[in-house]
């Protein structure tokens, strides 16, 4: 067979040679590239010159520059596509075209091959020693495209030209029902709304060279992102990826690696594991807490399957994972936040595509790799870190959190608990204080009851997370109350003396009875290095303005004498909230 194919690839490019003189008469090409720049485009057509003798370059209708091999008899180049693709020596979206979006030719720099269809005027050479030679007359101007002419275009269309209409349209925007071929009311608002961002007249009915720039820009988009169907069947998952952005990198159960193309930044995890619903919890919190995934967005955790949608100013992410059969399925893909407009087309394809194939999924038990090599495989997986982390304590019975400002300066995104995104609702850096609110309501196991400043002396706690993120559970640490006032009596402000930490920021100060007295605050930045054990505290009357713009008020607590260590301890847990600033 192949020697066949060897034969009609000879036949074919023999008529390339003897029928060069005679390209008039040919009127097919293969389109087999589609670049944004010319720069880009005659790189890769010299690429491709290397591999066949008839590249030729044009500029095209849609602002690209388009590699084209041609040209062709149009039975010849049908022939010769189908060849070529099917012993994939070009990519699988190349298709016939016959050039009427061409608008002029740029590579070979000296084209003899094929001229043009709308030829642009050469620049005139310079000669110091010669008088400079009139200007070359413009081309004339194609005659002009009537609506008549459009219909009869529309008329003469296949399915599969239909299709890829509808296609386009929906690549750029404007439809959004099924690609069925049916030029219905749907198709001709979506042809019109086309035409009216391309600031043409608005008839529904595309004529010759809007269809050619429509198609082509379309084909364009998909040649720059590669999308291409891709079929594991260790991992038994099929969809199509952006093969331009991304290429493979290898397995690491349960994940299948597509890495980012030069400085892309587009990243693609297929997900394929046999597991349960635990497993599929599981891996859900691996993915929502994972650095590539940013804190804010939806998240939709069912009990069978999950999406996660992260958005932030640096990037953003989407993930989803069904669990049937035994087989959990899915992807997760992450890219720069810039990149949204044809990551959403991408994202489109995706989903559309995306199914699991066989009975079987990704092998645990897959030889262990490298160290170096692992590393490099999960990144973007590893759990993301937020800038800082300190304490807060529940304020009201929806889930209010008070804590303080320090606490919230300059996040991108604010977390409650670890990964419920919060929205700050007020803050004073006057106080020092800052006011959270949970997004969803939440029904915390206790709330801050107010009680006054102790005297001089008497026990105090705080209750918080001073090693941060890296003990989920609230720690209570006991001191003694020092005085109110600052170092240099300052007013809105006390002192302790505690053994603190910076993740104990913002966390509850507690009296003897249990009763919230204070918000810890972070030490004067003013340069001077303080004794161990001086802490500073707001009194909790500081926070009324941040409380009463909010509608809130904290309830006085009731005096019943001092409670033994472990129930003022057991309190302070209860109050205690981790807040965490992310980038």
């Amino acid at each position: 067979m192949r020697a066949v194919r060897r034969m009609v690839y000879v036949w074919l490019a023999g008529g390339i040679l003897w029928g060069a003189g005679a390209a008039l008469a040919q009127d097919r090409w293969i389109q087999i590239e589609a670049q944004p720049t010319l720069t880009e485009a005659e790189a890769r057509a010299a690429a491709w010159a290397g591999a066949f003798p008839e590249v030729s370059g044009y500029a095209l209708a849609s602002g690209w520059f388009g590699i084209v091999l041609g040209p062709f008899a149009a039975e010849d180049a049908a022939l010769r596509l189908g060849l070529l693709r099917d012993d994939r020596l070009i990519p699988r979206d190349s298709f016939l075209t016959d050039g009427r979006s061409f608008r002029g030719q740029f590579w070979p720099a000296q084209a003899a091959r094929a001229p043009a269809l709308h030829p642009q005027p050469p620049a005139p050479e310079v000669q110091s020693a010669a008088p400079a030679a009139p200007a070359p007359a413009a081309p004339a101007s194609p005659p002009a495209e009537t609506l008549a002419d459009a219909r009869r275009d529309e008329a003469a269309l296949d399915r599969a030209g239909r299709e890829a209409v509808q296609a386009a349209l929906q690549w750029f925007g404007h439809y959004g029902a099924a690609i069925d071929g049916a030029f219905g009311p749907g198709t001709r608002a979506a042809i019109a709304a086309w035409q009216t961002a391309q600031g043409a007249a608005a008839t529904g009915v595309l004529t010759p060279s809007q269809r050619s720039a429509l198609v082509e820009g379309w084909r364009a988009g998909l040649a720059e992102l590669g999308l291409q169907r891709v079929v594991d069947n260790a991992a038994g998952i099929e969809i199509d990826l952006p093969l331009g952005l991304v290429a493979f990198a290898g397995y690491e159960p349960p994940f299948v690696r597509y890495a980012a193309r030069g400085e892309g930044g587009v990243q693609v995890w297929l997900i394929s594991q046999p597991g349960d619903q635990a497993a599929l919890a599981a891996l859900y919190d691996l993915i929502q807490g994972a650095a590539a995934m940013p804190a804010d967005g939806p998240r939709e955790r069912r009990a069978r399957s999950f999406e996660i949608r992260g958005t932030g100013p640096r990037g953003e992410a989407y993930a989803y994972a069904d669990l049937t059969g035994g087989l959990i399925k899915g992807y997760f893909v992450a890219w720069p936040a810039a990149d949204g407009v044809r990551m959403g087309r991408v994202l489109a394809a995706m989903r559309a595509s995306f199914r699991g194939i066989g009975d079987r999924a990704l092998d645990p038990s897959l030889e262990p790799l490298d160290p170096a090599v692992k590393a490099g495989m999960m990144t973007g997986l590893e759990p993301r870190r937020p800038l800082r982390v300190r304490s807060g304590v529940w304020i009201d019975a929806r889930g209010a959190v008070l804590t303080a400002a320090e606490a919230v300066e300059g996040c991108g995104s604010v977390t409650v608990e670890g990964t419920l995104p919060a929205a700050v609702l007020r803050a004073d850096p006057a106080a020092g204080l800052a006011l959270l609110r949970p997004r969803g309501a939440l029904a915390p196991p206790r709330v801050a009851a107010a009680g006054p400043l102790p005297r001089t002396g008497a026990p105090v706690a705080v209750a918080g997370y001073p090693y941060g993120a890296a003990l989920a559970a609230p720690v209570v640490t006991f001191g003694t109350f020092t005085a109110p006032g600052g170092l240099s009596g300052e007013a809105g402000v006390a002192r302790a003396t505690l053994d603190v930490l910076p993740g104990d920021i913002g966390g509850a100060v507690l009296d003897a009875a249990g009763a919230v007295v204070g918000i810890l605050l972070p030490p004067p930045a003013d340069g001077r290095v303080l004794p161990p054990g001086v802490a500073f505290l707001a009194p909790l009357s500081a926070a009324d303005g941040v409380l009463a713009a909010a509608g809130l008020t904290v309830a006085t607590a009731a005096r019943d004498g001092a409670l033994a260590p472990e129930d003022v301890t057991a309190a302070g847990r209860a109050l205690a909230v981790q807040v965490s600033c992310w980038e």
